[in-house]
């Protein structure tokens, strides 16, 4: 039945290309595996004897929906994803003929806040990081100006500390799951999102949602918190310049530099692969990508493409893509063995 199955996607895929097929991957998808897959396409156009994979941008449910378009040329091969697919994609994907799907778990999303090794412990909280950071803070069952000088006067059990913060930039890979895990988390605890809400505009609930979230993002501007644009090294140095700051770091990172840095607990629980890859770590999330099986065979190098994705040279812990953040899997393994059988995803659980 498995063979059919398979023949009768070659079939439909052949009847929707021409006779010529593209010879470049395409892939499309999360802002935040952006970064991962384009240090991978780079290498891979590099190192193989193909055309460096086409990698684009747009989010991860417009990814996902654009993998299930359908099977042929005109159609994406691979769809990043900082969440988990749906049962409304994979339903979309049967309708358009796209009948097997392959999900690879690259790794992990997880950042560290750390500060000098010799410096004081902080064991912070999203609510904590938000209230030293934000542009707006609840003052008074109200929102204000955000003016604390201090780690102490946001939390009395922090450091009397002046708060100077080295986060990851906008264009960064783990921006998102900062935003979103730290600053979004701690503007729902401290009550500002719901004070955001009541003064959000837009057409509908959702629409108005969205925008209390993006309220919520938004950081002080008075030099307390500082975007980095470049690498984990750029932030390092910032710190080694400034002895009472908190950066942001990947947790690999953090550990190749112990002997510089003291890592903060976040919401009581010390950062490690174990506590981010279990998700107990708050700061942390998976990451994917899926891949349209009917085209493994047809669009040249793709078997090759997502078998070097998640190899110990990419994704492993010494690799490259944890130097830039990201956590690696410790059932890689089992990812590359799933990839090397091109074993296809089963329903969800």
């Amino acid at each position: 039945m498995k063979s059919f199955h398979l023949t009768v996607s070659v079939l439909a895929f052949a009847a929707a290309m021409p006779a010529a097929a593209r010879d470049q991957i395409q892939v499309t998808g999360s802002s935040t595996v952006l970064p991962y897959a384009t240090i991978v396409a780079e290498a891979f156009g590099e190192n193989f004897d193909f055309p460096t994979p086409v990698v684009e941008g747009g989010g991860s449910g417009a990814g996902r929906k654009k993998l299930c378009e359908g099977v042929g040329e005109n159609t994406v091969d691979v769809a990043n994803s900082s969440s988990r697919i749906s049962q409304s994609d994979i339903d979309l994907c049967k309708a358009n003929g796209v009948e097997e799907i392959m999900e690879v778990r690259i790794g992990y999303d997880g950042i560290v806040f750390a500060s000098d090794v010799n410096g004081a412990d902080f064991a912070l909280t999203p609510a904590d990081v938000y209230n030293a950071l934000a542009a707006k803070v609840v003052k008074d069952g109200a929102l204000a100006d955000n003016a604390s000088a201090q780690w102490a006067e946001v939390n009395p059990a922090l450091p009397a500390q002046d708060i100077l913060a080295f986060v990851p930039g906008t264009k960064h890979g783990t921006r998102e799951v900062f935003d979103v895990k730290v600053i979004e988390a701690g503007c729902k605890e401290t009550g500002a999102l719901d004070l955001l809400l009541a003064v959000a505009e837009g057409k509908d609930d959702k629409e108005k949602g969205d925008n209390a979230k993006k309220a919520c993002h938004e950081l002080r501007t008075d030099g307390k918190s500082v975007d980095i644009d470049g690498d984990y090294t750029e932030t390092l140095a910032r710190l080694d310049a400034d002895k009472n700051a908190v950066g942001v770091f990947g947790l690999s990172f953090y550990e190749n530099n112990t002997d510089k840095l003291k890592v903060a607990t976040m919401s009581g629980v010390v950062p490690s692969t174990e506590s981010i890859s279990s998700g107990e770590y708050p700061v942390s999330r998976p990451l994917y990508f899926y891949v349209k099986k009917a085209h493994i065979g047809v669009i040249p190098g793709l078997k090759e493409y997502i078998e070097f994705f998640v190899s110990d040279d990419m994704a492993g812990p010494d690799g490259p893509l944890a130097e830039y953040g990201l956590v690696s899997d410790p059932e890689l393994a089992a990812t590359q063995a799933a990839v090397a059988a091109e074993t296809p995803m089963g329903p969800l659980e």
